[in-house]
């Protein structure tokens, strides 16, 4: 039930909670058989994950009050699986736990204080994923004197010694970031106790070995993930990678909800991150770090606007732009992965709007020149998808990896269309000379023979230029008034919409 709620989700919430929900509650009461208690309070975690408040919120009361008793059950691997449960059932039901909270928070704080020997180390790591979700769910204003409790007791962990394989480790660190996004701005006195050991964390480096192939044996250690290249064989400790993502998604996470209020550690995280934009080990890292990139401009440029930027001025923000967007330009050369390259992509143009007029125009050429090569490497991956298509051994299963596999081609060409549309509003008639050399990689795709997506961004970007650009563009108007009647046509309406925008603004 637990997997069919995720594999066939929302459907299955949508049509049968009335089925499911009082089943799983009727199972989490066989106190004979713990087991069974346990898993079906995952598996109302997993009918949670999918499911719209409007239809949890009902059964909220019969599912809470059995969970609070599952938390006082003698069995750990129950306790573990209520907490779990509770925590998806606040994080979908939201405002709607408020209800709840003063009966379920003192049994969660219970646990986090009192759960201290080792045995019970994964209970007391997921009372504080269920206290940071609970308290997510209600907002600051319930949440705010027992945040400050809960806070005490993480700043008392933290300043423990922790075994390097200690689950509460990564799971303190989304606690943090969780409370921060609940206390806004509130936060802001933990910072000094938050951020040393997360820089910690997010400049892990990689506990790598490197073998001989033909060496005996794959490691016994599920902790290590082996791969062979040529006549190597190379194992990666796996937890300090994951333990790695976590930290730099988190930074990544205090710097979106603080905005102005993390400028005192812009610098230390822009140099741990910048370098992970190219960390190949690990794609959570990578995606990571481009996430971040435009949250540090965002609050570098709200920290010298405020006047918080402790003296600095926009000389500042230019050489932090100057330091990421090459940076991130770089890695989108380099990237292997078409759906981090997109991401990539939607990052710098966020950096663009935030760094704006401080671009030279050697960093402008630089973004043009790397924007056509991504144009080029989306079109030749096209080509050899079209050749896959043709080939004799084509069948139905690989023509659904074709498709997704172009879809993200269309998000990369999206991308590329917001780049160069921020740029020419950005710039305007000075980017003309960048636009004339891009034309000819984009005018092939207004073509029949490409995706209404390509035709659809292609129109938009020719679309700013006629609107930004003013009288300016008029020379553009001759030579390709066909290619626009042509499109016209198409059955799509958001093109023939482009289309008319286009010819509006071209007017």
């Amino acid at each position: 039930v637990g997997q069919l709620s995720t594999d066939l989700g929302p459907e299955l919430q949508n049509k049968l909670h009335h089925v499911v929900l009082p089943a799983l509650a009727s199972a989490m009461d066989d106190s004979e058989n713990p087991r069974v208690q346990a898993h079906a309070a995952s598996a109302i975690l997993n009918f949670s994950e999918n499911c719209r408040p409007e239809i949890l919120t009902p059964y909220l009361d019969v599912i809470v009050g059995k969970l609070l008793l599952l938390l006082q059950s003698g069995s750990q691997m129950v306790q573990e699986g209520a907490l779990t449960a509770l925590a998806s059932a606040a994080d979908s039901s939201q405002e709607h736990f408020q209800k709840y909270y003063d009966a379920v928070m003192p049994y969660l704080k219970a646990i986090l204080m009192n759960a201290t020997d080792k045995s019970s180390r994964m209970l007391r790591a997921k009372s504080m994923e269920c206290i940071s979700l609970v308290g997510m769910a209600v907002g600051k204003q319930k949440f705010r004197d027992d945040a400050k409790q809960v806070m005490e007791v993480l700043m008392s962990l933290q300043g423990s010694h922790m075994e390097a394989d200690d689950p509460i480790t990564s799971y303190m660190l989304q606690a943090w970031a969780r409370l921060c996004k609940c206390l806004g701005q509130e936060f802001l006195p933990y910072m000094s106790v938050v951020m040393p050991p997360l820089l910690q964390s997010a400049q892990l480096k990689p506990d790598v070995s490197i073998t001989s192939a033909g060496e005996d044996g794959e490691s016994d250690d599920d902790g290590v993930e082996t791969i062979t290249l040529g006549d190597k064989r190379i194992g990666i400790r796996t937890s300090l990678l994951e333990e790695k993502a976590t930290a730099c998604s988190m930074l990544c996470c205090y710097a979106d909800e603080l905005k102005e209020g993390f400028f005192p550690w812009i610098d230390q995280v822009a140099t741990t991150l910048v370098p992970l934009l190219k960390f190949y080990f690990h794609d959570e890292v990578r995606k990571a770090a481009v996430s971040a990139m435009p949250e540090l401009l965002r609050s570098a440029k709200l920290a010298v606007e405020k006047g918080q930027a402790q003296g600095r001025d926009n000389s500042y923000l230019k050489q932090l732009s100057d330091y990421i967007v090459p940076a991130l330009v770089e890695a989108m050369h380099k990237e292997p992965e078409t759906q981090i390259c997109a991401s990539i992509l939607e990052s710098l143009n966020e950096s663009i709007q935030m760094s704006g007029t401080l671009l030279d125009e050697g960093q402008v050429r630089y973004i043009v020149e790397g924007i056509k090569e991504v144009i080029t490497a989306s079109s030749n991956r096209r080509t050899e998808r079209t050749e896959r298509a043709n080939a004799e051994d084509f069948d139905s299963e690989e023509d659904e990896l074709l498709r997704e596999e172009n879809e993200q081609e269309d998000e990369i060409f999206d991308q590329v269309g917001d780049c160069l549309g921020t740029l020419v509003k950005t710039f305007k008639t000075y980017f003309l000379p960048f636009f004339d050399e891009l034309s000819v990689y984009l005018t092939p795709m207004l073509g029949k023979d490409k995706t209404s997506e390509e035709r659809r961004v292609t129109i938009c970007i020719f679309d700013d230029v006629a609107e930004h650009c003013r009288e300016a563009a008029v020379r553009y108007y001759d030579t390709y008034l066909p290619s626009l009647l042509e499109a016209c046509a198409s059955e799509n309406p958001d093109v023939r919409q482009g289309c008319s925008l286009w010819y509006w603004h071209l007017c």
